[in-house]
């Protein structure tokens, strides 16, 4: 079986959108909306998630951007949260297919590091692994729990992650596995430099609890890339507040055309 990917939008800017863990393309919807008249969007469900739970593609970078690519048109990539490292790897690798990078609480690496002290303690992420041996949903929970952490409306966004998680499916756990391996061992920061100045964007939610704001400045230093933060907004601010992603978001892709 082959990658899902939804086409959504009648736009003249093409735009690939990849979601974060555990999830699926379908979690972009308020900010697909927002979208739609500018842009044409290509909904990713990567492997083992969503409407993708049968391929058989590993959960990995550079294996899901070229296979990302080969069915979509050259276009713009956004990639959110884990979404972002393969959205990165395809900046890297495939140049010519990937107009801009946009990041939306997204880092070349997660984890922290003697150099790298933005990133969350590997201890997280390690546990992460062990718990989803022992109890999937649960696991699961703890992470969307993280993920609305900070955010104006928890409550609101967490129930919101609930709802969209499993409406496709249950992710199959192999590539769960996978993506928290991905977290723990990914470092794409040395490839900053490659990408073309003020061809990446990096949006960070001033409350995320996962990704540090300041980890996304950093990275759109060493990129020359745009830096936006979207204020009052945690882990996932197309969720929350998809008009302020928007207004950021819409007038760096027109400046790409």
């Amino acid at each position: 079986m082959s990658l899902h990917i939804e086409v959504r939008g009648s736009g003249q800017i093409p735009l690939v959108m990849i979601h974060g863990w555990a999830m699926h393309g379908g979690v972009f919807a308020p900010l697909v909306e927002l979208l739609a008249e500018q842009c044409t969007m290509y909904l990713v469900d990567l492997p083992g998630h969503g409407y993708s739970r049968d391929c058989g593609l590993p959960l990995e970078p550079h294996a899901c951007a070229r296979a990302i690519a080969a069915a979509t048109p050259p276009a713009t990539w956004l990639g959110w949260s884990l979404g972002g490292l393969v959205a990165l790897s395809a900046a890297l690798d495939l140049p010519q297919h990937v107009h801009g990078l946009a990041m939306l609480c997204a880092t070349p690496r997660f984890v922290s590091a003697p150099d790298w002290p933005y990133g969350r303690d590997a201890s997280l992420v390690r546990q992460l692994a062990v718990d989803l041996e022992t109890d999937y949903h649960a696991t699961v929970e703890r992470f969307l729990a993280l993920e609305a952490m900070g955010s104006p409306d928890p409550r609101g966004d967490l129930r919101r992650l609930r709802a969209e998680v499993f409406a496709r499916g249950e992710p199959d756990l192999r590539v769960l596995q996978e993506g928290i391996r991905i977290l723990d061992e990914t470092d794409l920061r040395a490839g900053l430099a490659q990408l073309v100045p003020a061809r990446s964007w990096w949006n960070a939610g001033r409350l995320d609890r996962l990704v540090h704001p300041d980890a996304m400045q950093a990275a759109a230093t060493a990129s020359q890339g745009q830096f936006h933060v979207t204020a009052h907004a945690g882990h996932a601010p197309f969720l929350s507040h998809p008009g302020a992603v928007a207004d950021t978001l819409l007038p760096w892709l027109e400046t790409l055309r």
